[in-house]
């Protein structure tokens, strides 16, 4: 999509080039959404890759992403056997259905911060207690997990001139094993919901809910629940307003199908057993 609003391509090379943020301004990652349809009101873009981010960073303290990172790159990710979560990592990055160009191009921020239900970069980094490291544009910086990133859909808790830098990943959370379930209306369509289960070293259970809902959702156990028990968190965790509709699934479809791929993914890791 061609964008003919557009005045000026700035490509800093340092955080101290960045220019002074104004009204019209769109930071500029992997364009995979940006370029795809009309972008009404924006004159400038700001290109993020030319800050030459690494896009990756694996130590025994977690992994951390950067949020220019390809979602293919982090897709070949490979991780030590101790962080058991690793196979969720390309679960989720396969979960975004998309061409061999959009994959290579479209970022782990630039999922984030769309905000879509579907987003599966959501999805992991809830699932696994991301924070996100942000740069404010007075030249600071600010934490914040990316379960209160996400606010809605197209909606982040982040500020005019905010840039997310990067998601941390903590060793604790890549050690636990998980249960990924994920259900779309057609074989290669939108996700219409995704859970995922985790359980640590300690028996604490976590399920997060996401492209079912508005926003990503996720229920923390200090043991796996019981079947019901699980099933009545999840309805008094997510009213009738927080689940989703659009043409990738109805609510009622939506809660449904959520409440079957939680108990799936709860049995797993319980080992079949209540």
């Amino acid at each position: 999509m061609d964008l003919d609003s557009i005045t000026e391509v700035v490509a800093p090379r340092a955080r101290d080039a960045l220019p002074a943020w104004r009204p019209g301004d769109a930071w500029l990652a992997g364009g995979t959404w940006l370029f795809s349809e009309p972008q009404d009101g924006i004159a400038r873009l700001i290109d993020l890759p030319s800050l030459g981010w690494e896009p990756l960073a694996v130590d025994d303290a977690g992994v951390r992403i950067a949020a220019t990172c390809p979602i293919a790159a982090l897709d070949r990710l490979a991780l030590p056997p101790a962080f058991r979560a690793a196979p969720l990592v390309g679960q989720c990055c396969r979960a975004l259905l998309g061409s061999f160009k959009v994959w290579n191009a479209a970022t782990v921020g630039g999922n984030l911060c769309l905000a879509l239900p579907a987003g599966p970069m959501i999805a992991l980094t809830v699932a696994l207690d991301g924070v996100g490291l942000i740069w404010t544009p007075e030249g600071g910086e600010r934490r914040l997990p990316v379960r209160d990133l996400v606010l809605g859909p197209q909606e982040t808790a982040l500020r005019p001139g905010e840039i997310l830098r990067r998601i941390d990943l903590p060793a604790a959370a890549l050690g636990r094993r998980t249960a990924f379930r994920r259900i779309s209306l057609s074989p290669n369509g939108r996700s219409g919901a995704l859970v995922i289960a985790t359980l640590d070293s300690a028996g604490a259970f976590a399920l997060t809910v996401t492209a079912a809902t508005r926003r990503p959702v996720r229920i923390d156990r200090p043991a796996p629940p019981s079947a019901e028990t699980l099933q009545a968190a999840l309805a008094a965790a997510i009213p009738d307003g927080l689940w989703y509709d659009d043409v990738h699934g109805a609510p009622d479809w939506r809660r449904h199908v959520t409440g079957l791929l939680a108990e799936e993914a709860r049995a797993e890791l319980a080992g079949g057993r209540a």
